[in-house]
């Protein structure tokens, strides 16, 4: 077992979401006055939710993105209340928004040193050029993410579609940095 345990923060939660059927993105921005829409320069009208504090992209496809979540429950929450503003303002919405998690961001700290250049050599599927950026770039097949790794312990994770995947690819290298012999820690 590793000898501290991560604490783990989970950032940004991305869900895509539709309500098969095409909507008025005109008549949203009539009817809430707070949305942002400048078709000119983007397809997408923003929603933005004050709780959960998200920004909800509609595009006229009837098509959402949410971003700014905390958790997956967050996001949904968010783009089910999005749907029923719409609604509840006279948006024509006839069905119940299918929604899919795409992406969640967390960051986490190891509490200990990590020992980049070794970890470099050693980590199947990394890269480590510290004049281009000061992080490793690990790719892990199991579940499937990115984690940039810092030598102070940290580390960003991105691409889990599932929170319990964030905390197994964070633990996995953890035991893996481990076993390897690249954490430091002070004592």
């Amino acid at each position: 077992m590793p000898q501290t345990k991560p604490i783990v923060s989970i950032e940004n939660v991305v869900a895509s979401a539709t309500v098969n059927q095409t909507v008025n993105l005109n008549l949203i921005t009539q009817i809430f006055p707070d949305v942002e829409y400048h078709p000119d320069q983007f397809p997408g009208l923003v929603f933005r939710l004050k709780s959960p504090k998200t920004a909800t992209l509609i595009f006229s496809s009837g098509k959402m993105v949410c971003t700014g979540a905390k958790s997956e429950e967050q996001a949904i929450k968010a783009v089910r209340n999005v749907v029923q503003k719409l609604k509840k303002g006279g948006i024509p919405v006839e069905h119940e928004p299918q929604i899919e998690i795409q992406n969640i961001v967390a960051s986490a700290s190891l509490g200990g040193k990590i020992h980049l250049e070794l970890a470099a050599r050693v980590l199947p599927r990394s890269m480590y050029e510290p004049e281009q950026f000061p992080g490793l770039i690990h790719r892990m097949l199991d579940p499937k993410t990115v984690i940039l790794l810092f030598a102070s312990g940290k580390l960003v994770c991105t691409g889990a579609k599932k929170e319990s995947e964030v905390y197994r690819a964070v633990h996995n290298l953890h035991m893996l940095l481990e076993e390897k012999n690249l954490m430091i820690y002070e004592s």
